[in-house]
């Protein structure tokens, strides 16, 4: 290939793709399932799930793929998926074209859904094989580990509008892992929010992806013990978690302002936290952003999960007995990202039927969109209200799903785990 040539990238027809060419799919590492971005194409199963991706050409590498251009203009094309298209919305009947807006926009939510499930199932696999690599080989795990940040801040901090849910279904081991996407994820959006530079923003998700990677030394009969059963040596011993996290850090080569993060993610701006009693002056701005939000992710997926608490309730009481162990800047954007019901939240109308939050209302806090349970109505057509627009309809109360019948549970689809929403748009237009 000339030099010429080479500056200039080369693309494919999906119906060129064949076995044997090294694509390099332009897409962030979330909108796939691939464990890289590029690669040879080895078989028909990894062929057809590249062309299910759809995308309308495909960059590739001429000189790492077995089959010259050529030979791949003439060869067989494979009969692409077909997309499916939208359903048009057109109608002269008002209570058909309603039906039609609710219906795409619950299967534009769901798609959304398993999207994001996706992504966070696959980072969260990325970050136990960097945990572990972090231990054996420090120094090559933070640039796979800065690498991913930067995937995240393209990905949720640059876009015109970010839409994250994070959850995680699943109990036991990986529960760390959801729990550090939780945190990494809600503190790059703050510090978005907040004003801090990108390198911050950076450095802040780099060390909220570890903040916890000192638990790795401390047994699992300890680190996985409710802290509410802890003897004072348990408890002293689980602290020092912080002290090995910090020492890991320092292998691998962190920053200050990391390192700083996985030191002080538990300090408390009114002097209460651990382990070095710090003020919020004597804090970095990055770590007062990760102590809120690793706090709240606390309250809502701890160890023992029958003592979790609704977005709601960990929201009410942070703000009302807590707010002084936070940054109240900080405290404020979060409870206006995340609504007063936060997505996920169930709720009991004033008319007493019962709903989940599904988005929130950043300039009506108090009116959130809710889906509403039906056992007359099918889940799959299941009516959404937007409670800003029915002013005689308001919440009357959260209800936790382990008090409702399984039937409910299964028709509003709530997690096991808690969903978070953050529509930084809307947040942006309402302040």
């Amino acid at each position: 290939m000339s030099n010429e040539q080479s500056l200039f990238p080369a693309y494919l027809l999906p119906e060129q793709l064949c076995i044997g060419v090294f694509v390099e799919l332009e897409l962030a590492w979330f909108k796939h399932d691939f464990a890289r971005s590029a690669f040879k194409i080895s078989t028909e199963t990894q062929l057809r799930e590249v062309l299910a991706l759809r995308l309308p050409r495909y960059r590739y590498d001429p000189e790492r793929s077995e089959i010259l251009f050529n030979e791949l203009a003439e060869s067989k094309a494979i009969e692409t998926i077909p997309q499916q298209p939208d359903e048009p919305i057109t109608s002269n009947d008002p209570a058909l074209l309603e039906e039609q807006q609710r219906k795409k926009f619950l299967v534009q939510r769901e798609q959304k859904i398993l999207e994001t499930e996706k992504a966070f199932s696959k980072a969260s696999n990325l970050m136990k094989n960097l945990n572990r690599d972090l231990l054996s080989n420090p120094l090559a795990a933070r640039v796979e580990m800065e690498a991913l940040v930067s995937e995240m801040v393209t990905a949720f901090l640059e876009s015109p509008e970010v839409t994250l849910h994070v959850m995680g279904e699943r109990a036991g081991g990986e529960d760390v892992y959801y729990h550090a996407l939780n945190v990494t994820i809600l503190a790059m959006m703050l510090a978005k929010e907040l004003g801090l530079s990108c390198e911050m923003a950076h450095e802040l998700g780099v060390g909220a992806i570890v903040h916890d990677i000192g638990l790795t030394k401390i047994p699992d009969r300890i680190s996985k013990k409710d802290a509410s059963e802890y003897t004072s040596a348990e408890r002293n011993l689980r602290a020092m978690h912080i002290e090995y996290g910090v020492e890991i850090g320092h292998l691998a080569g962190l920053s200050a302002n990391a390192l700083a993060v996985i030191e002080q993610h538990h300090e408390f701006t009114d002097g209460s936290g651990y382990p070095n009693a710090l003020k919020e002056a004597e804090m970095t701005p990055a770590a007062r952003i990760v102590s809120l939000v690793n706090y709240y992710d606390s309250l809502c997926n701890p160890i023992d999960i029958s003592k979790a608490m609704s977005p709601h309730d960990a929201l009410s009481l942070m703000f009302a007995q807590r707010r002084d162990k936070f940054e109240s800047r900080a405290l404020a954007l979060m409870i206006r990202s995340l609504g007063v019901y936060p997505p996920g939240t169930i709720v009991q109308l004033s008319d007493e039927t019962i709903g989940a939050v599904i988005s929130v209302n950043p300039k009506r806090s108090l009116r959130p969109c809710v889906l509403i349970y039906d056992p007359k109505v099918a889940k799959e057509k299941a009516r959404s209200l937007n409670l800003e627009e029915e002013p005689s309809i308001s919440i009357s109360k959260t209800i936790s799903p382990r008090s409702l019948p399984q039937k409910i549970i299964a028709y509003l689809c709530p997690r096991k785990r808690v969903t978070y929403f953050f529509d930084s748009k809307n947040l942006e237009e309402s302040i």
